[in-house]
């Protein structure tokens, strides 16, 4: 790859014969200047707790600039959670396992230790039902967003757990002067379910009964209004998302199908948008599907910004399978995805969740790893350029 888009490094590598596969990436920067990464554990062969669900995460630090890590602890009862600072303290949000409580913890030394969310002064945030019994609750590492002296976040609550279709959106927030691991801090909006008779007519009939919403990322938009902006499982559609709209401080949550469905490159995976606080700019990266009709495609990685959040340029591919493969083979068995990222200065780093040389196929992802886009914002304007 050209310099601009480095592979920094391996944080993590899984041999696939355990059967354990890597996910969740989350990184940040930390005021001392080292970075914290994390990832969880899923698969056939990965730890379980007492119920038989996923729910171990892993942390590293690094302390040259992502080049080399090391494994500093790892926390039972976090799952598909991310990393934010706050006030000199970092915090790791999710659930406690898979479709369980949300949960948040606290480290006030760099991530060395952590809190333990064992009641709802402690970081039990809202009780997830027992093992699939509602209420089920589902996030990815998405990002939090600070706004007007709140705290917003988005999850999902999976109820029926049927994947897709039984996604209801969802956003908790509190304010920024709280305790954060106090439950009584928080406040949790309505329950959104995604309504299969108000999809878009050039969507099509064909799938609309398995379309639903999914990893909403919380992002202001130019006016001030606040969007959780939705990972749209729309197949064969491609490269849609959902912009449910957040109003009275996160209290509420809704969605206007005349307008609320938007083209969004990479919208049928995971994606990740942040706001540039030079110039308000905001930059996604994610896997965009443009060139190869399939409805899951994951082997390319690009960055994307954004105006206004709905007109959205390309700015490079970071990310490519580099094997000699048929794409059809790539498809399969290659995965840059799950993608956590940072402003860091100047630069762009981030956290990949990759299947790679060796893995069982694109999804279960064998290696966490750590790169860079060095001079991020001089790619406006500029034609796109491929790694």
């Amino acid at each position: 790859m050209p310099k601009q888009y480095q592979w920094l490094s391996t944080v993590k590598f899984q041999d696939p014969r355990t059967l354990t596969y890597l996910g969740s990436p989350s990184i940040l920067r930390l005021p001392d200047g080292a970075l914290l990464a994390t990832h969880d554990y899923f698969g056939r062969g990965c730890p379980l707790n007492h119920v038989g669900e996923e729910h171990l995460t892993s942390v590293y630090r690094s302390e040259d600039d992502g080049h080399s890590w090391w494994n500093v602890t790892h926390i039972s009862g976090a799952f598909w959670s991310g990393l934010f600072l706050h006030r000199g303290a970092v915090y790791l949000l999710g659930t406690s396992a898979q479709y369980g409580d949300i949960v948040i913890r606290r480290s006030d030394d760099g991530g060395f230790t952590w809190t333990h969310p064992k009641d709802d002064s402690s970081g039990l945030l809202f009780r997830g039902g027992h093992y699939h019994d509602p209420p089920n609750y589902h996030c990815a590492p998405v990002p939090v967003l600070f706004s007007s002296g709140r705290i917003y976040r988005a999850f999902e609550d999976c109820d029926p757990l049927i994947w897709g279709k039984g996604f209801r959106a969802f956003v908790i927030s509190a304010d920024e002067d709280a305790d954060l691991l106090d439950a009584r801090t928080w406040r949790m909006t309505n329950k959104l379910p995604y309504d299969p008779e108000a999809y878009p007519p050039d969507f099509g009939a064909i799938g609309r009964d398995a379309y639903g919403w999914l990893e909403g990322n919380m992002v202001e938009a130019p006016d001030g209004t606040l969007w959780d902006i939705l990972r749209f499982n729309s197949v064969p559609v491609l490269n849609k998302a959902a912009m449910v709209r957040v109003v009275d401080e996160g209290t509420r949550v809704e969605f206007d199908p005349e307008t609320g469905f938007i083209d969004l490159p990479g919208g049928l995976s995971k994606f990740t948008i942040r706001r540039d606080p030079v110039g308000g700019r905001y930059w996604m990266l994610s896997n965009d599907m443009q060139d190869f009709p399939v409805p899951i495609r994951r082997n390319r990685l690009s960055l994307f910004s954004s105006a206004d959040l709905r007109a959205w340029e390309k700015h490079a591919t970071l990310m490519v399978d580099d094997h000699e493969k048929t794409p059809e083979d790539s498809v399969r068995n290659t995965g840059f995805q799950y993608v956590d990222w940072q402003f860091d200065g100047d630069d762009i780093i981030y956290l990949v969740r990759t299947a790679y040389d060796g893995a069982h196929n694109f999804h279960d992802s064998n290696r966490i790893v750590c790169a860079k886009v060095e001079g991020f914002r001089k790619l406006v304007g500029e034609r796109e350029v491929s790694g």
